[in-house]
């Protein structure tokens, strides 16, 4: 199943509020959501990584796709993730994030058990044959410890089980196999998660992005989309390298006390909560949060780039 028109552009994977006894925040993710929306985004992604789905409930991930389709009420297409362990538990997720009103659901491969490229491609047929709405990869070996092949992801987008790709596998030339085998197969959408080298990405023909970082600067994304489908490469770059320079925010938890998803995912939440989007930057249990230090050095990066 594929999209009714191509899936382009910068969606960002969207940030989950919390309140700090760890329930969403809904209020709070309304106003980021209105925030993304306003920079002129193309789409959003609920429940991925750096929106915490791995740490939510089934009722909070529920909870996340109900209240962003009901605010956006058809305005922007909305991708859920359904990322869980094996087959059965993603096909409950499937089922409730489609039910909420996900437009389509993206999918990673199994994980926890050692995953042959042939149990892959089973779990693909499956989730799709079962899935009301399209099924995208999602490629995050860091997360999943399994790469998706590019043989493989072009074999299914090619008999139309997949809608498309998110890659976050940082592998450039393994991405540009996917990219340049999917001209061959309409409507298959190619997108990069990455932060760093999305003008790479759509220099060698991505369809679009899915950057955390898009939460705190919505609008440089869509000036980088913007300015390399005119064509304009050293626009496209000079903007890229001011976003790759905000990036660092992530590297400023310290590696000594916390793993890099806490530093990534409480300074994208303390520059959300700095800039006024969100009420509190708390994340999910058992992350380490920041220090009121690295919150600060967090506020200076942001106005720096002029942010604050």
């Amino acid at each position: 199943m594929t999209f009714p028109a191509p899936l382009t552009g910068v969606v960002p994977p969207v940030c989950t509020p919390l309140t700090p006894d760890r329930e969403v925040d809904v209020p709070s993710l309304l106003r980021l959501v209105d925030h993304l929306v306003e920079a002129g985004v193309h789409g959003l992604f609920v429940l991925g990584s750096t929106s915490e789905a791995a740490f939510l409930t089934d009722r909070q991930r529920r909870q996340v796709v109900e209240a962003v389709v009901g605010h956006v009420g058809g305005g922007l297409p909305v991708l859920a993730g359904a990322i869980d362990m094996t087959t059965n538990r993603v096909l409950d997720h499937v089922a409730s994030v489609s039910a909420a009103g996900a437009q389509a659901v993206v999918v990673t491969a199994p994980f926890y058990t050692r995953t042959h490229p042939a149990e892959i491609i089973r779990h693909y047929r499956r989730v799709a044959a079962l899935s009301p709405v399209p099924v995208i990869a999602y490629d995050i070996p860091s997360a999943v410890h399994t790469k998706l092949p590019a043989d493989v992801v072009l074999g299914l987008a090619g008999d139309r089980v997949l809608a498309g790709l998110k890659d976050s596998s940082g592998d450039l030339a393994a991405f540009r196999e996917v990219v340049t085998g999917a001209r061959a197969h309409a409507g298959f959408a190619v997108l990069t998660g990455s932060e760093v080298i999305a003008d790479a990405a759509l220099a060698l023909g991505a369809d679009g992005m899915v950057p955390g970082l898009a939460n705190v600067d919505p609008h440089g994304y869509v000036r980088l989309y913007r300015l390399a489908r005119a064509g304009d490469l050293a626009g496209a770059r000079v903007e890229q390298e001011r976003l790759c320079a905000l990036f660092g925010i992530v590297g400023i938890g310290d590696p000594a006390r916390m793993g890099g998803s806490s530093a990534a995912l409480g300074a994208f939440k303390a520059a959300l909560c700095l800039r006024g989007v969100i009420d509190c930057p708390v994340t999910a249990e058992s992350q380490i949060p920041l220090s009121g230090d690295e919150v600060e050095r967090v506020g200076k990066v942001l106005a720096a780039a002029g942010l604050l």
